[in-house]
């Protein structure tokens, strides 16, 4: 794509990325690889790093995010060898045998690294250790973990009645309990199932809904005994157990393959075929909502990864999208993608209703607040509700200065929603994009070419 397209520039380590869509228009045309899985790659370190015995990891998400997570364990005791996409060697120090530092423990902007770290910690008698973050992961709710693991015998500090970071962790002999999340989270069912692993009996949650399995497929083939309830959307784990490194092969990243998905779907004359992009049945809710909207998506070369179901997944421009409404049980599995969702309602004809996603406000940023203003910005017409959004679809966008408000997500959404706009788009603090995809900006300049 031509240079002055799709520019960036920095100002105080901010950078500022610039999309112009050329008057004859743009299309998305080409074959990509997105980063690796993001809660994957986090697992693959943190099991590594308590399993007996060697772990290799092949396509590692190298976002800050599990740079966090493999700092933290590199603390903790368990060799981490240089992080790279291709082979990563993590020599882990066996359950319960986690060191106690001498440094602060920093979680980074990583909310999966703190919460899933947390019950591994309090489950290790005797050593103290201290969490922290940044900023953002400051203010965001521990509690959520923090109580159930209080219920298991944990000793737990922090800010504003044990609910923020910077956290005190005293490990403890901890007991097994069943417990149910009044959410359904990935983040506090592996939290609680990784304090399980050294409590005594059998550790269970149960959630109202089925959220993302990683975590259960991980811990099974690294040697845990456990079992899943599929009716009652109950897992169990039984303790005290040991853990032996394994071979994680890591698929790309739903996550990620989703903005590349609206954006083909959205940009007129496009077809992109997205390669190796995870397709888990418990994080595949993106595509059902992306086909209820009409979206022409295809999935080729279907297999299994290391226990994982992989595909290639092809869009094509397909006229104009339907609005929809996304709510229920849909909702866990397409979490992290309402905001990129929110892009592809905007071009579609009708009224779109995201409800049931109040656990974006407590996110990286406000993702509910923060996707309606910024968008807005641009033209669209979405509207807060108290527990999603409602979009106006046809309306056109026109380019504005808008900012990431240090959420990859937004930042990546803003973007794609650019393609589609007149004039100049100025998404501020778009360096966010690396949390999580660091080639982001390039592989926009890959595919993206004049008409």
């Amino acid at each position: 794509m031509q240079a002055d397209i799709i520019t960036t520039s920095l100002l105080d380590k901010n950078q500022t990325l610039s999309i112009q869509k050329p008057d004859s228009g743009l299309s998305l045309v080409g074959r990509i690889r997105v980063p690796g899985d993001k809660s994957i790659s986090h697992r693959a370190l943190m099991l590594g790093a308590i399993a007996r015995g060697e772990t290799t990891i092949e396509g590692l998400l190298l976002g800050e995010d599990p740079r966090s997570t493999a700092k933290c364990f590199s603390l903790l005791g368990a060799k981490v060898s240089e992080l790279n996409a291709e082979r990563v060697t993590v020599t882990g120090v066996g359950i319960g045998e986690l060191e106690e530092p001498v440094e602060v423990l920093d979680a980074g902007n990583s909310g999966t690294t703190m919460r899933l770290m947390l019950g591994i910690l309090a489950s290790h008698p005797g050593r103290f250790y201290a969490v922290t973050g940044d900023s953002s992961l400051r203010s965001r709710p521990m509690s959520r973990v923090i109580k159930p693991l209080q219920q298991m015998g944990a000793q737990i500090w922090g800010r504003k009645s044990n609910s923020l970071a910077p956290l005190g962790i005293l490990g403890q002999q901890l007991k097994p309990i069943h417990y149910h999340s009044p959410i359904a989270s990935a983040q506090v069912k592996s939290c609680i199932l990784l304090a399980g692993l050294m409590a005594s009996g059998e550790t269970t949650v149960t959630e109202p809904a089925l959220s993302r399995d990683h975590s259960e497929r991980m811990l099974r083939a690294f040697g845990a005994r456990l079992s899943v309830d599929p009716e009652t959307c109950s897992v169990t784990v039984t303790g005290p157990t040991q853990l032996q490194g394994q071979n994680v092969i890591v698929p790309g990243d739903i996550s990620s393959a989703a903005f590349w998905l609206v954006a083909g779907a959205i940009v007129p004359g496009s077809e992109l075929v997205v390669e190796n992009v995870g397709v888990n049945p418990t994080r595949t809710g993106i595509l059902e909502a992306l086909e209820m909207m009409g979206a022409d998506i295809e999935l080729q070369n279907q297999r299994e990864a290391a226990g994982e179901p992989v595909a290639d997944i092809l869009v094509r421009s397909s006229g104009q999208l339907r609005g929809c409404t996304i709510a229920g049980d849909l909702i866990p599995r397409l979490i992290d993608e309402i905001p990129i969702l929110a892009v592809a309602a905007i071009f579609a004809s009708g009224t779109t209703i995201i409800r049931d996603a109040a656990e974006l406000r407590v996110k990286e940023s406000d993702r509910l607040a923060v996707t309606a203003a910024e968008l807005n910005r641009m033209g669209a017409q979405i509207s807060e509700l108290p527990d999603g959004l409602e979009i106006t679809g046809g309306t056109p966008l026109t380019g504005a200065d808008v900012d990431s408000y240090t959420d990859h997500r937004i930042a990546m959404s803003l973007a794609i929603a650019a393609l589609n706009a007149t004039g100049i788009t100025n998404i501020h603090r778009a360096e966010a994009a690396a949390i999580s995809y660091p080639d982001f900006t390039a592989t926009l300049q890959q595919v993206c070419h004049p008409n």
